[in-house]
């Protein structure tokens, strides 16, 4: 009686071929990447929303605006995108008001154009890196695949000197071979659900800055 394959998952990583193996690792370290990626950003998006929800109560409970950015200016303490948007728009409120030539159409004019970069801007910092997350999530399966055909390739290889090919002799070269498709799927299906999830979140955020942008901007169309 022929003593039994050892099919166990330590034994098929170990005795996979050098290509595969390397294809292991890879997937391996991106799938760490993009964990690193899934608690970083969500520990920013999550400060964010905390910050721009404590920087709106202030605001709308009627707190004077020149205190407010001058609190803002001190940078003594985080206030969040929200905050940043304000703080860039006032900035530019200020400065068009004192020039004794700007018309109240051109001081709302350039107010509304701090607030939009302002606003793209606080919006590009937060995406930064999550594009991350959308390459881990779409190649991650296909170098999966190119490890299972690389193993697959070798294990028919190595049966064309056999006579007879039986399952067992079969089994053990496909199935260490399936497990760089394994661990593939393993680094892509957090890095979407977390990619949706995060891209969600933003997309709240911007509705948020883009709404506050233009509720400031009619308070100082009044002051202007």
């Amino acid at each position: 009686m022929k003593p039994t394959a050892d099919l166990s998952f330590i034994h098929l990583i170990t005795g996979a071929s050098v290509p595969v193996q390397a294809v292991m690792l890879l997937l391996v370290l991106l799938s760490l990447w993009s964990w690193w990626l899934i608690f970083y950003k969500g520990g920013v998006l999550k400060r964010a929303a905390k910050r721009n929800a404590s920087f709106d109560d202030s605001f709308w409970q009627g707190s004077d605006l020149n205190q407010l950015y001058a609190r803002i200016a001190e940078g003594r303490e985080k206030f969040g995108p929200q905050a940043d948007v304000f703080a860039a728009g006032f900035r530019e409120f200020i400065k068009q008001k004192r020039q004794a030539t700007a018309s109240k159409e051109a001081v709302v004019d350039g107010t509304r154009r701090a607030l939009k970069a302002a606003t793209q801007r606080e919006m590009d910092g937060l995406e930064h890196q999550l594009p991350g997350l959308a390459t881990v999530a779409s190649v991650s399966p296909y170098i999966g695949l190119l490890g299972t055909v690389w193993g697959i390739m070798n294990s028919f290889r190595g049966l064309a000197s056999v006579g007879q090919a039986t399952l067992a002799q079969v089994a053990p070269g496909i199935a260490e071979a399936l497990i760089a498709t394994a661990i593939g799927l393993f680094a892509a299906i957090p890095a979407v659900v977390a990619y949706n999830r995060f891209q969600a979140q933003l997309d709240r955020i911007n509705t948020q800055l883009e709404t506050f942008a233009e509720e400031f901007l009619n308070i100082l169309q009044r002051q202007a």
